[in-house]
C-alpha cells in the first residue's frame, strides 16, 4: 500500500485537539484512496490517540507566552525549533501540516519550503489583527491556507494567499463531544461539591502566564455571589500544585468542556474557549490580564486593526460578549457583567440569541473532513 508521510506541528492544547481531529479526517480520506497516512508530530495527547504514537515534542514544552516569557525560555525554544527543523531534513515527509502557533510554525514553514515540501495551515495565524506583515510569509511558505473562519478568506484573496473555508472545527467537535459531556453530577462530586451546588466556570487559560494574571481576578469576581460556587477549569499539563498556590478553589483539569457546559455563566480567558462557551451555550464575560496598564491598552489598541479581539464577536461582527481586556480586566468589572449573565440577568436572554445567530454564520460544514479531502487531493491528483 503506497504511503505518505505528514508532518504536523500544534504547539498548545487547543491546537492539540484540532489538529488530532484532523489527523484522524486525513487517516480516513488516505485510507478510501487506499493510502496509508504516517504522522510525524509535535503536539499532545489528542494528536498522540489519533497518531498511535507519542509526539516528537509535547505541546507542553513548547507553549510559552509573550515576550518575557519566550526570552527567559529561549534556550528550550531554539532546541524545539532544531529537533523540529532536524525531523523534517531527516523524514523529508510529503506535506507539512501547520496549526496556528505563528512564531514558531512560520519558521518550520520556510525550512519545509526551502526543501520544496508543501505546506498547509489549518488555522491560520490571526495575522487580520495583528503582524499582518506575517502575510508575506504565508504568500510566500503556504501552499494554501485552509480556514475556519469565513471572514478571513477575503483577506488573504486580497493578499494574493491561496486560501479557502473549510468551516469551523468547534461545530462538529462540540456537537460531537456534547453527547460525551461528564455529567453535572460526575463534575460536583469530582470537585467534593453538593449535587445542589450552581457554579460558575472559571477558564483561565492553558498557559502558566495566563493563569498567574487571571486566575485570582476571577475567583475575587466569582466569590460576590455566594449562590454559586467557582470552578476552575484546569488546563491539560499544567502541575497542580500551581492552582494551589493561586486559589484553594476546585479544581478539575481536562473537564474544560463539560464545566463550560452545565455552568450556570463562565468568566474565559480571551481565545478559542471563548467560542467554544458560545457554541455551547453557556454566558460568559472576555477577560485577559497581562500586565494590565492603561499604556499596554493603548498601545494594543493601535496595534490592532480589528474592532474585537474574541472570536464570537469577530465572526458576528459585531459585540455579543464583553471584552474586559488589560486595565479593564479587573474584579469589579468581571462581577458586574456575572451579575447581567447569570440566571435572572438583563443581558443573558440577549447573549443565548446571539449565540444561536453564530451557529448559523458558521455553517454546519465539517472543517477537518473537508481540510483532510483538499489536502490529500492535492497530495495525489486523481
Amino acid at each position: 500500500m503506497k504511503k505518505i508521510k505528514i508532518f504536523l506541528s500544534a504547539g498548545e492544547a487547543s491546537g492539540d485537539l484540532h489538529a488530532g481531529e484532523l489527523m484522524e479526517a486525513l487517516a480516513r480520506e488516505a485510507e478510501r484512496l487506499g493510502i496509508t497516512a504516517d504522522f510525524t508530530y509535535l503536539g499532545g495527547d489528542v494528536m498522540a490517540r489519533a497518531a498511535g504514537h507519542a509526539p516528537l515534542i509535547h505541546y507542553r514544552d513548547m507553549a510559552y507566552m509573550g515576550f518575557s516569557e519566550v526570552i527567559r525560555n529561549l534556550g528550550k525554544v531554539r532546541k524545539n525549533l532544531q529537533t523540529a527543523r532536524e525531523a523534517i531534513k531527516r523524514e523529508r515527509p510529503d506535506a507539512v501540516i501547520l496549526v496556528d502557533y505563528p512564531s514558531f510554525n512560520l519558521r518550520l514553514a520556510r525550512t519545509a519550503r526551502s526543501l520544496g515540501i508543501p505546506v498547509y495551515y489549518y488555522i491560520a495565524p490571526k495575522v487580520w489583527a495583528w503582524k499582518k506583515w506575517r502575510v508575506r510569509q504565508l504568500r510566500r511558505y503556504c501552499r494554501e491556507i485552509l480556514s475556519i473562519l469565513p471572514f478571513e478568506i477575503e483577506f488573504f484573496k486580497r493578499h494574493g494567499v491561496k486560501a479557502i473555508y473549510v468551516g469551523n472545527p468547534s461545530l462538529s467537535e462540540i456537537d460531537s463531544r456534547a453527547c460525551r459531556l461528564t455529567p453535572r453530577a460526575t463534575l460536583l462530586a469530582k470537585a467534593g461539591l453538593p449535587q445542589e451546588t450552581r457554579f460558575i466556570a472559571l477558564v483561565p487559560g492553558s498557559r502558566h502566564g495566563e493563569i498567574r494574571n487571571n486566575l485570582p481576578l476571577m475567583a475575587e469576581a466569582a466569590a460576590r455571589f455566594p449562590a454559586y460556587t467557582p470552578i476552575v477549569a484546569g488546563a491539560p499539563g499544567i502541575e497542580p500544585g500551581y492552582y494551589r498556590r493561586l486559589t484553594d478553589l476546585p479544581v478539575l483539569e481536562g473537564e474544560t468542556f463539560s464545566l463550560m457546559a452545565h455552568a450556570d455563566a463562565a468568566l474565559v480567558t480571551s481565545g478559542t474557549a471563548t467560542l467554544e462557551c458560545a457554541l455551547l451555550g453557556t454566558p460568559q464575560a472576555v477577560c485577559y490580564r497581562s500586565g494590565g496598564s492603561r499604556l499596554a491598552y493603548n498601545i494594543m489598541k493601535r496595534i490592532l486593526t480589528i474592532p474585537f479581539v474574541s472570536l464570537p464577536n469577530l465572526i458576528a461582527g459585531r459585540e455579543i460578549v464583553r471584552e474586559l481586556l488589560l486595565h479593564l480586566c479587573t474584579p469589579d468589572a468581571m462581577a458586574s457583567e456575572l451579575q447581567r449573565l447569570l440566571p435572572g440577568g438583563a443581558g443573558r436572554d440577549r447573549q443565548l440569541a446571539d449565540y444561536r445567530q453564530l451557529r448559523t454564520i458558521l455553517g454546519s460544514e465539517d472543517a477537518p473532513t473537508n481540510a483532510a479531502s483538499a489536502i490529500i487531493s492535492d497530495l495525489n491528483p486523481a
